[in-house]
C-alpha cells in the first residue's frame, strides 16, 4: 500500500488543477447503471450537472447523443463516496518511517496534499479527519481549487487529556469551534494497543458532548469499552468509532439511541500489521502493540456481524486511513462485503448517503438527486455483483468538476 510521492512534482498538480477547472456549459453523463446511494437502482439514466450541482436525473435513458458530454453506458455510477474517519496528514517519512511530526509545515502539507489527491483518485469526494491543525490548512486549499482533493472535514485536534476539568473541556471546545473545528474528536479511551480501557469520566464525557452540541459541533468519539460507550451514547455524542469491545446489548442501545456506529474493521489494523516495520518502535508501536491490533481483528469482525444482526442501528463507514492506507480507503468496504457478509447495497448506502447524514450533509452530498452536490464517481464492473469493482474507479466528479475520466 504504498504511496508514491504524487506533488513532488509541481507540473502534475498543476495538471490535476487544470483538469479540475469547471465547465459553463451543462454536462450530461449516460450511465449504463446508476446506484442513488439510498439503494436505489436505475439502468441506462442520464445525469444532467449545471454548475456544481445536479439539475436533473432521467432514468431509461436512451443511449448517448450529441449533447451527451460523457459516454458511462458501460459503467456503474454512484455517488462519491464518503469516509467519516481519516487522519489525512499521516505519512511516511524520505526513511519510510512514520513520521509523527514535521520539522517544515511546507513539508507537512506536502504529504496532506499528496494524501488527498490519491484519497479522490480512489472515489472518495468527501472525508473527516480528525486530529490535525494541518487539516484545516488542506481544507482551505482544496476548498480554493488550488489542490486536488476531497471534501474536507476537520476537528483540527481532539479532546485527549484525562488531566482536564468539565469546564477546561467546555472551554477547550468553544476553543476548537472558534477555530474554525467541523467537528469535536474525544478521546474517551486508550489506545487498543494500550489496553482501549476508558480515559474520560462520564462528567467530562457529557461535558465535551454538551458542549459540542451548544456550540452546534457534532462529536466523534474513539472508545472501546461497553460501558464507555454507554456513557458516550447517553452524553448525546454524534458517534462511537471503533468499539472493538462493545456487546450486543450496546449495540441495541446505540441503536435505540440513534448513535452512529463506526468499528473500523477492514483497513487500519490490516495496513499496521502490513507496515509494521514502518511503525514498530515509534511511540507505543511495539510488538505488544502489534500482537494487540493482530488480536483485534477476529474480535472486530464478529463486532460487526453483530452490529449488522442489530435492528435499526446505523453503521457508516470510517476507516482510520492512516500513513500507508491512503487511497486504499475502499478496502474498507470490500471487507465488510466479503468478510462480514453486509448486503452490497447496504455497503454502498453505508459509504454514501448514510455516512452523508452522520456529518449533518444529507441534503448536500451522499446521493444522486436533484440540488445535491454533483458527485459522482463510475467503476469498471457492477459492484452488486462484486464489490471488489470498487476498485476500479475510473471516473471521477466533485462538485461539478471532473478529476478523472477515462
Amino acid at each position: 500500500m504504498s504511496i508514491k510521492p504524487i506533488f513532488r512534482n509541481s507540473i502534475i498538480l498543476l495538471a490535476a488543477s487544470l483538469a479540475a477547472i469547471a465547465q459553463d456549459q451543462p454536462i450530461v453523463i449516460k450511465a449504463g447503471t446508476l446506484l442513488d446511494g439510498k439503494g436505489g437502482v436505475q439502468r441506462n439514466a442520464s445525469v444532467v450537472v449545471v454548475g456544481s450541482k445536479i439539475e436533473k436525473v432521467d432514468s431509461n435513458a436512451k443511449g448517448a447523443t450529441k449533447e451527451t458530454t460523457y459516454d458511462l453506458h458501460n459503467l456503474t455510477v454512484l455517488p462519491g463516496m464518503i469516509d467519516t474517519h481519516v487522519h489525512i496528514g499521516w505519512h511516511f517519512g524520505p526513511d519510510g518511517r512514520y513520521q509523527p511530526r514535521d520539522e517544515s509545515q511546507v513539508t507537512a502539507m506536502g504529504y496532506a496534499m499528496e494524501n488527498a489527491y490519491v484519497t479522490l483518485m480512489g472515489g472518495f469526494t468527501t472525508v473527516q479527519s480528525v486530529g490535525s491543525p494541518i487539516d484545516g490548512d488542506l481544507r482551505t486549499a482544496i476548498n480554493r481549487g488550488v489542490a486536488p482533493g476531497p471534501r474536507v472535514l476537520t476537528s483540527l485536534r481532539a479532546i485527549n487529556s484525562p488531566a482536564l476539568t468539565p469546564d477546561q473541556i467546555r472551554e477547550a471546545v468553544k476553543k476548537m469551534k472558534a477555530d474554525g473545528a467541523d467537528l469535536v474528536k474525544i478521546f474517551a479511551s486508550k489506545s487498543f494497543r494500550d489496553g482501549g480501557g476508558a480515559t474520560l469520566s462520564k462528567e467530562q464525557i457529557e461535558a465535551a458532548c454538551g458542549e459540542a452540541k451548544a456550540q452546534h459541533l457534532r462529536t466523534l468519539v474513539h472508545v472501546y469499552e461497553p460501558e464507555t460507550i454507554t456513557e458516550v451514547s447517553d452524553a448525546g455524542c454524534t458517534a462511537v468509532e471503533h468499539g472493538t469491545l462493545i456487546t450486543p446489548e450496546v449495540l441495541k442501545h446505540l441503536a435505540a439511541k440513534g448513535t452512529y456506529f463506526d468499528p473500523n474493521i477492514g483497513l487500519v489494523a490490516q495496513n499496521y500489521l502490513e507496515h509494521k516495520a514502518n511503525y514498530l518502535g515509534i511511540g507505543n508501536y511495539t510488538e505488544e502493540g502489534m500482537a494487540a491490533m493482530s488480536r483485534s481483528i477476529p474480535i472486530a469482525l464478529k463486532v460487526f456481524k453483530e452490529a449488522l444482526a442489530t435492528p435499526g442501528l446505523k453503521i457508516v463507514f470510517g476507516t482510520d486511513a492512516v500513513a500507508g492506507a491512503h487511497g486504499h480507503n475502499v478496502e474498507e468496504l470490500i471487507y465488510r462485503v466479503q468478510k462480514g457478509g453486509q448486503d452490497p447495497n447496504a455497503a454502498i448506502t453505508s459509504v454514501t448517503s448514510l455516512s452523508a447524514e452522520s456529518l449533518s450533509m444529507g441534503d448536500q452530498i451522499g446521493t444522486i438527486a436533484p440540488g445535491l452536490q454533483a458527485d459522482l464517481i463510475a467503476v469498471d464492473g457492477d459492484p452488486l455483483k462484486d464489490i471488489t469493482a470498487l476498485r476500479r474507479v475510473v471516473f471521477v466528479m466533485k462538485g461539478g468538476k471532473v478529476f478523472k475520466a477515462r
